[in-house]
C-alpha cells in the first residue's frame, strides 16, 4: 500500500525532532541544588570522586580476620580483639592471631583474609577455621566501588535516585545543575470550562491543561498556569504576550487546526515565526512549533489523546534538551502482536496498547478503539505500539515496536 497523497507532504516525526534540536538553545544558567532535591534535574558538570569508596579494606561479613598463611598449620588462632564498623581494631594481627570482625569494619593491619563466623569454631579465646579459603576472602578492597579521581557522573545526565546515593557516598551535599525550564501552559476554546463548574450545553471540561501540567511537573519544570483563554484573537494575543515574558517555553492546547476560530497560526506569524505546522503522526497531526519574541512555542492539538501523545513524543524530549540533557532517546522494545492493529500507511502511529510477558516473550494488543478524543484509551494502556509511517495493518503474529508508558 502507498501512503495517502494527503500525507506525503507532511513532515516526519524525525524531521520535526531534528528541526527542534536545531532551533532550541539549551538553558545555560547553573545553580547549586540540595542533594535530596536533585532527582530529575540535569547535571551541569562532570562529577569526579575525591576519595575512594570504600575508603579502606573492610569485611564483607561477620566473622574473623587473620593471616591466610596461618591456615596451613591447622592450629587454632588466638582471638586478640574485635573490629566493629566505626570502631576499628587498632592493633596488629601477628602470626597465629585473629580478630573478631563485623560487616563493614576495617580489616586490621596484618590480616589479609576473613572467614564467616559460621565456618569458625570458638573455644574460649581460640578460634578454629574449619574451611580453607582463598587469600583475600570476604574482604572489600579500598576503592573497589569507586576509585579516587574517577569520573562518577557525566554532565548532561538526568540525576536518578541511585545517583543521589552515589553522590552521598562521596560526601557531596550540593550538586551543580541547570536551571529548570519555565513553561507557561494555557488552553484555548469557547467550549471549555474548568472542573468544578457546571457544564452548559455544548461545553466540555478542560482535561488537556490538567494532564499537561501534571506531566510537566513530573518532568521537573517550573509550570506557569495561564488558565483557559476564549477563542478571541485579542485575548489569545494578550495571553501569548504574557507567556512570552514569563516563560522559556509556551504550550497551548487547541486552536492549531484550520477552523474559523483557530487563531494560533495567525498570532504566531505576527508575534514570531512558525518552524513547522503539521506532522505525519497519529494522533496529533496539527502540531505547531515555533517561537514568539523570546520563548519557544508548542501548539498541541485540542483532542485529548493527541495532546498527550504529542506532549510525550515531541514536547517533553525538547524540554529535556532545553534542560541540558544529552540523551533524550526513547527506548523501544520488540513484541509480538496477539491481535490485529488496524492502520493505514502515511503517518507514524502511536496506538494505545497493553503488553505482557509469557515464557520470556513480550506480547501486545490494542486497548480497543483508538479515537483521538478517547482519553480512556491511554488510561487502560501500559505502552504505545509504535507503528511505522509506511506500515499498514498489522496482523496477529507480526513483530511490533512498543514504548512503555511509565506514568
Amino acid at each position: 500500500m502507498n501512503c495517502d497523497q494527503s500525507t506525503n507532504s507532511l513532515l516526519s516525526v524525525q524531521e520535526a525532532v531534528d528541526k527542534i534540536a536545531m532551533a532550541l538553545r539549551p538553558i545555560t544558567e547553573l545553580e547549586q541544588c540540595d542533594l535530596l532535591d536533585a532527582r530529575g534535574r540535569t547535571l551541569a558538570t562532570d562529577i569526579y570522586s575525591d576519595l575512594e569508596v570504600p575508603p579502606a579494606d573492610n569485611s564483607a561479613m561477620d566473622g574473623y580476620a587473620f593471616k591466610h598463611s596461618d591456615l596451613a598449620s591447622g592450629k587454632a588462632l588466638k582471638i586478640i580483639g574485635k573490629s566493629f564498623a566505626g570502631t576499628p581494631f587498632t592493633g596488629l594481627v601477628n602470626d597465629g592471631e585473629c580478630v573478631r570482625i563485623m560487616t563493614g569494619a576495617i580489616v586490621p593491619d596484618g590480616a589479609d583474609t576473613v572467614e564467616m563466623q559460621e565456618n569458625v569454631s570458638v573455644d574460649g579465646g581460640l578460634a578454629s577455621i574449619n574451611v580453607i579459603s582463598t587469600k583475600g576472602n570476604a574482604i572489600r578492597l579500598a576503592g573497589e566501588d569507586i576509585a579516587k579521581g574517577s569520573k562518577v557522573l557525566k554532565a548532561g545526565q538526568v540525576i536518578r535516585a541511585i545517583d543521589i546515593g552515589i553522590l552521598a557516598s562521596l560526601g557531596i551535599e550540593h550538586v551543580p545543575v541547570y536551571r529548570k525550564p519555565k513553561v507557561a501552559v494555557l488552553s484555548t476554546g469557547d467550549e471549555l470550562t474548568p472542573p468544578g463548574t457546571r457544564l452548559e450545553v455544548g461545553q466540555i471540561y478542560d482535561s488537556n491543561r490538567y494532564a499537561i501540567i501534571a506531566m510537566l511537573k513530573q518532568a521537573n519544570v517550573d509550570v506557569i498556569d495561564l488558565g483557559l483563554i476564549k477563542d478571541d484573537i485579542e485575548q489569545i494575543k494578550a495571553a501569548f504576550s504574557q507567556a512570552d515574558k514569563l516563560a522559556d517555553l509556551v504550550i497551548s492546547s487547541g486552536g492549531v487546526s484550520v477552523g474559523e476560530a483557530d487563531y494560533t497560526g495567525q498570532i504566531l506569524k505576527e508575534m514570531g515565526n512558525i518552524n513547522f505546522w503539521k506532522l505525519a503522526i497519529k494522533p496529533g497531526k496539527p502540531l505547531a512549533f515555533g517561537q514568539l519574541k523570546r520563548a519557544y512555542f508548542f501548539g498541541l492539538p485540542g483532542n485529548p489523546v493527541s495532546a498527550v501523545v504529542t506532549l510525550q513524543q515531541i514536547a517533553l524530549p525538547a524540554l529535556s534538551q532545553m534542560s541540558g540533557a544529552k540523551d533524550t532517546q526513547t527506548q523501544l522494545l520488540s513484541a509480538t502482536a496477539s491481535e490485529t492493529f488496524f492502520k493505514h500507511p502515511g503517518r507514524l502511529d502511536y496506538q494505545r496498547a497493553i503488553f505482557w510477558q509469557e515464557q520470556g516473550k513480550l506480547f501486545v494488543r490494542p486497548t480497543g478503539p483508538q479515537g483521538s478524543g478517547m482519553l480512556s484509551s491511554v488510561l487502560h494502556a501500559n505502552c504505545y505500539a509504535v507503528l511505522e509511517r509506511e506500515r499498514g495493518k498489522v496482523e496477529a503474529g507480526e513483530n511490533v515496536n512498543i514504548q512503555i508508558i511509565y506514568a
